[in-house]
């Protein structure tokens, strides 16, 4: 504001000290400037509001024909789950890939029932390890098949929001190579032959804690910035090949990942965010400051379009209204955890 104030005071000296004529012409530049900025806004939120209840996205079936694969990383629960529900329904055969084989085998049998035309193959692997035999597997399995859609939905946080000092290395390992390795070797194994095939649609779940820095989240909220930066460039590469790229900006989602199991106008259940996602490819939503990146869901893209257009994510307000709304959960998770400890020794 002291900026803002002592330029002004600038222009007004400036302004005292022109002659009438000139007065007149500072003015209608000052005045046309103004009106310039008003308007830029105001289509900027126009086309906010149309990205995000209007315009249709994309149609899947433009990714690839019926008949062809879409693989889905983290799928036996919450998001991956129910991507690989609508992806079925929408006849996309699936490759579904996650840590817990009896879940995968659980949610196979129930894709066979909803949808017996669907195929679907699984492969278990736990993403932590970050095993080059696992990641055989996968490319052997993605080599033969016709793959229009990977959905990098594999992902780990924080147990609770904790000091950085204070978090445990093996959960810093774990964030950083499942957000981060986990989903760049995923995609250079599919890549290849959407590049072949000149179509293809590569989704990847971003977060609010990637757009915002997040205090108390530190290594996840980095690991998302980092999966941010990484999913534009990406998208730059592979457009001329046909290729969409989008980077899935979302604030909270009834999950085990987020804990809340309530769902209300700004944190919805999987199946609402995933329907939102699905609708909107190739539509920035909420995020315009950002190429190649999207907000679909209508709250989570108002909430993005105020932070990123209006308010902006680095200064240190919104950090520290960031920092103080993570520092209570930490609060109220230690102190459920005393209760539960307590219950356990009576």
């Amino acid at each position: 504001m002291e900026f803002i104030t002592k330029h002004l005071d600038c222009l007004s000296n400036w302004h005292l000290h022109l002659q009438p004529g000139w007065q007149t012409v500072g003015a209608s530049l000052l005045l046309g400037a103004g009106s310039l900025y008003l308007v830029s806004r105001t289509l900027l939120l126009v086309r906010v509001l149309l990205s995000l209840f209007v315009l249709p996205g994309k149609p899947l079936r433009s990714f690839g024909p019926k008949g062809s694969w879409a693989v889905v990383t983290g799928a036996s629960d919450g998001l991956g789950k129910e991507f690989a529900l609508q992806l079925a329904r929408a006849d996309f055969n699936l490759v579904l890939v996650s840590r817990t084989a009896s879940k995968l085998d659980a949610l196979r049998d129930e894709l066979q029932s909803k949808y017996p035309a669907v195929q679907t193959r699984t492969l278990a692997m736990d993403f932590a390890r970050n095993q080059d035999s696992d990641y055989h597997q996968l490319k052997e399995i993605v080599a033969e098949l016709d793959v229009a859609v990977l959905v990098n939905n594999v992902g780990k946080s924080h147990n609770i929001p904790t000091p950085f000092a204070l978090t445990p290395e093996d959960e810093l390992a774990d964030i950083v190579t499942i957000n981060c390795m986990g989903t760049l070797r995923a995609t250079q194994l599919v890549v290849p032959g959407m590049i072949q095939r000149k179509r293809g649609l590569v989704l990847t779940m971003g977060s609010f804690g990637g757009l915002l820095p997040t205090p108390l989240l530190a290594t996840y909220s980095g690991s998302k910035a980092f999966l941010q930066q990484w999913s534009t460039s990406l998208g730059a590469e592979l457009e001329p090949h046909g290729i969409t790229v989008e980077l899935v900006q979302a604030y909270l989602i009834t999950s085990a990942m987020s804990k809340i199991r309530r769902t209300s106008a700004t944190i919805p259940d999987p199946r609402s965010f995933v329907k939102a996602v699905l609708s909107k490819i190739g539509r920035n939503g909420g995020s315009p400051s950002y190429a190649y990146s999207s907000s679909p869901y209508w709250s989570h893209g108002l909430m993005a379009y105020f932070l990123t257009c209006i308010t902006g994510t680095m200064g240190k307000f919104v950090v520290g209204q960031n920092k103080g709304m993570h520092e209570a959960i930490r609060k109220r998770a230690l102190r459920k955890a005393e209760r539960e400890k307590g219950k356990k020794s009576t």
